[in-house]
């Protein structure tokens, strides 16, 4: 197995895991028969390991991509799978449970893993796509971000361990509200405080024993909102990217879209116009944030510095690509982009086409074109090794 630093790209619909070499953009291996959630994403873990879901199998992975198995374990959890996310040790992991390609939550299933063991329990909250954090890593909380009433539930990570067989219902130990709309969570591990997005703006909860502290909300500054959300360990900031524009899907197209980055040091703000069309999740490198954009006009990878210099590359069209009048979810091929705050190099896939381009983040030249041997149905999903490995270690599957 290579020691060069990896890239890992999922196809969760061929059901393969991808490894690229970042150095000569080679295939490095590929891990076959595992159909990865695309949703819950990818979870970088202390020592260069990466914890995931295959959906098909009902299993959290734990992946060695440099070790001589590249599976290092496999646990029995719930699916499927929507959010996951580890305390700062990487020890305690949990799994929540979504829709699935179901068209309303159905399942209520939480799954708490200590890998450290390899013991695991199944409990129930109430179903709803739960999002998900782990604060603290010698007596850890788990909190979960509810929708529809929107809440902000507090459980003691052991006792859920604990439970008994047959999935028993789980109270929290405490709650609080939220608006019902919330999508997007981060926490800053350093100071065990948790972070949820909403309409209303980012709100945020300090723990205090084994309770939260509700704290006043960042509001995000524009008439928009994100729904993701993602801690920078480098720069001790909070990245999202503010959709507006027309609420139809229909008109995808004529959706704005602009990086939010709010400084946790200084409590700053900062928007950048990224222009029209689907931008979602985001990725962080050493010097700059990456972007995908996809427009009926021509996409591109969006790179922005941090003197606000932004540096736009352009991207080869995608067969099957959304397209107007259309929605930008169904049945279409989308990009997926990779990133560490330890490395120059963006990685971002071409859906369909099994390609996946390794741009270099200082001069937006791309280093080298990968081409693999399944198709990255829906782009695919990606992530790029080294990842820190310390206390500012982004815990929150992405």
């Amino acid at each position: 197995m290579t020691t060069d630093p990896l890239l890992l790209v999922s196809d969760h619909v061929d059901g393969t895991v991808h490894l690229v070499s970042v150095r000569d953009g080679t295939a490095a291996g590929r891990i076959p028969g595992r159909h990865l959630s695309e949703h819950a994403g990818f979870l970088p873990l202390p020592g260069g390991r990466v914890a995931c879901v295959d959906d098909r199998r009902g299993e959290l992975l734990v992946l060695d991509p440099y070790g001589r198995e590249p599976v290092e374990s496999a646990i029995p959890v719930a699916t499927p799978a929507e959010h996951l996310a580890s305390d700062p040790s990487g020890r305690w992991v949990a799994v929540t449970t979504g829709l699935g390609k179901n068209a309303a939550p159905w399942s209520d299933l939480l799954t708490v893993v200590d890998l450290a063991t390899g013991d695991a329990a199944r409990v129930r909250t109430r179903p709803g796509e739960p999002g998900v954090t782990v604060l603290g890593s010698d007596e850890p909380l788990l909190v979960l971000r509810h929708r529809e009433p929107g809440a902000l539930a507090v459980h003691r990570f052991p006792e859920l361990l604990a439970a008994p067989p047959g999935c028993p219902p789980v109270t929290p130990v405490a709650s609080h509200p939220l608006p019902d709309d919330g999508h997007g969570d981060a926490q800053d591990p350093s100071v065990q405080r948790v972070f949820a997005a909403t309409s209303e703006g980012v709100h945020r909860a300090r723990r205090k024993g084994e309770d939260l502290v509700m704290e006043e909300p960042i509001p995000w500054g524009a008439a928009a909102r994100g729904w993701y959300l993602r801690l920078d360990p480098r720069r001790r900031a909070l990245w999202s990217t503010l959709r507006g524009g027309p609420a139809d899907p229909l008109r995808w197209p004529e959706w704005t879209n602009q990086a939010w980055c709010h400084h946790l040091d200084t409590g700053t703000t900062t928007l950048t116009e990224l222009g029209p069309g689907l931008v979602f999740r985001l990725a962080l490198a050493r010097t700059v944030t990456a972007f995908a954009r996809i427009h009926p006009d021509g996409d591109e990878l969006v790179l922005l510095a941090g003197d606000a210099t932004i540096r736009r590359v352009p991207l080869p069209a995608m067969e099957g690509a959304p397209c107007r009048g259309h929605t930008p979810w169904e049945g279409v091929q989308r990009r997926a982009v990779a990133a560490s705050p330890d490395a120059d190099t963006v990685a971002v896939t071409r859906g369909g086409h099994g390609e996946v381009h390794l741009v270099d983040a200082e001069t937006g030249e791309e280093a080298a074109r990968v081409k693999l041997d399944s198709p990255l149905h829906h782009g695919g999903h990606a992530i790029l090794l080294p990842q820190p490995d310390g206390p500012d270690r982004d815990t929150v599957g992405r």
